[in-house]
């Protein structure tokens, strides 16, 4: 499991990380049920052969879509038809292959584990920095102003009460649908190579990458570019090329950015804030887990296949290194277990009414009052 004790951030330049309040009973009872779960059923919380069979589909698909965009297709409906397919795809590697890889939830094999994580790198982000942006910062530190790095939109948004607001953000709820289309750009040609420079992510300073994950990084970025860029131009003028990377890239941006803000910026998320005087938390790390996250769509397999569990949000914040494709099993235990030590469990009942919480959460966060 990853806690605040498991991370550890370069001192040098970095506000003081929160401290959460001392574990409970709750914590301990979860987690005996968690583990007896998988020894009376004799799952695997890892290594799984339907995990290894949904990679192998999800990459097929990412595959066929990609020639077929770049070296078959001859009309323009077809050229948008496969290029839909291929951000599609690439966002089902993002929220499945290389999540799990991530966190170390797809196989109990170190170097399985960083090559499923690598495959953020051939869909053109970095695997190195999301493991800082998103599994050091956000996954320990959710919803926390200043100390959630998932939750910093800089000037673009107003996600979280705490933070400034700007005159436009009045038209947040409007515009913003259409930034998140500019976030897997932003990380392909700009984002990544800032962090490498500043080694800034999320107001935190981190070790930049050396020796493998140095050529890691490199290697990467030159296999993408390569990808989708130099293959395509060979074969399509350059502002056709242009032109169908912008449309991946925007499916890719506006399918990720959206199932991740379902999760944390919704009207039932809490966004607390560490004591002044103590800098501690008013609640221990897994009950703040689940106060600051939300569950949708649960009785939806369909969605939980495409989207890696992350309808599950609450049972992934609590159990990041257990594969997703056990989320629906161990979100009865979450809830029940959450029932008896009245703890709130969130949830939306539809993908829907996920999209409507973020909305009116954006649309209330637009008017500079709300605090």
């Amino acid at each position: 499991m990853i806690t605040p004790a498991s991370v550890s951030f370069p001192a040098g330049g970095s506000p003081e990380r929160p401290k959460f309040a001392p574990t409970t009973g709750f914590q301990a009872e979860l987690r005996r049920r968690v583990e007896e779960f998988f020894v009376r059923t004799g799952r695997n919380p890892r290594d799984n052969a339907s995990m290894y069979v949904k990679t192998a589909v999800i990459m097929t698909v990412f595959v066929l879509s990609y020639v077929a965009l770049v070296f078959f297709v001859s009309a323009w409906w077809q050229a948008v038809a496969a290029a839909l397919l291929l951000g599609g795809a690439a966002g089902l590697i993002g929220f499945n292959v290389q999540h799990d890889g991530s966190h170390l939830a797809y196989s109990d094999r170190p170097w399985m584990n960083k090559l499923m994580a690598m495959s953020m790198d051939l869909i053109g982000a970095s695997s190195y920095f999301w493991h800082w942006k998103h599994v050091a910062s956000h996954h320990i530190y959710v919803n926390i102003t200043d100390h959630d790095a998932d939750v910093d939109l800089g000037v673009f948004a107003r996600v979280t009460p705490h933070q400034k607001h700007y005159f436009f953000h009045r038209l947040q709820h409007f515009y913003l649908w259409a930034l998140y289309g500019f976030m897997t750009i932003r990380w392909h040609l700009y984002g990544d190579f800032r962090d490498l420079i500043t080694r800034d992510v999320g107001g935190q300073q981190v070790p930049r990458p050396r020796g493998k994950e140095l050529a890691i990084f490199i290697g990467g970025k030159a296999l993408f570019f390569t990808i989708a860029f130099v293959v395509p131009m060979m074969m399509h003028t350059w502002w056709h090329v242009l032109l169908f990377y912008a449309l991946v890239a925007g499916v890719i941006g506006v399918v990720l950015s959206v199932v991740f803000q379902l999760a944390h910026c919704v009207e039932e998320a809490e966004f607390p804030l560490p004591d002044a005087a103590t800098n501690r938390m008013e609640d221990n790390w897994m009950v703040h887990q689940i106060n600051t996250t939300v569950n949708f769509a649960r009785r939806s397999t369909l969605l939980c296949w495409l989207l890696g569990g992350l309808n599950f949000q609450v049972e992934h914040h609590l159990f990041p290194r257990i594969c997703h494709v056990h989320y629906p099993e161990l979100s009865k235990i979450v809830e029940s277990t959450c029932r008896e030590f009245g703890i709130r469990y969130n949830e939306h009942k539809t993908l829907w009414a996920g999209l409507v919480s973020h909305y009116r959460w954006l649309r209330r966060l637009s008017q500079p009052t709300v605090n």
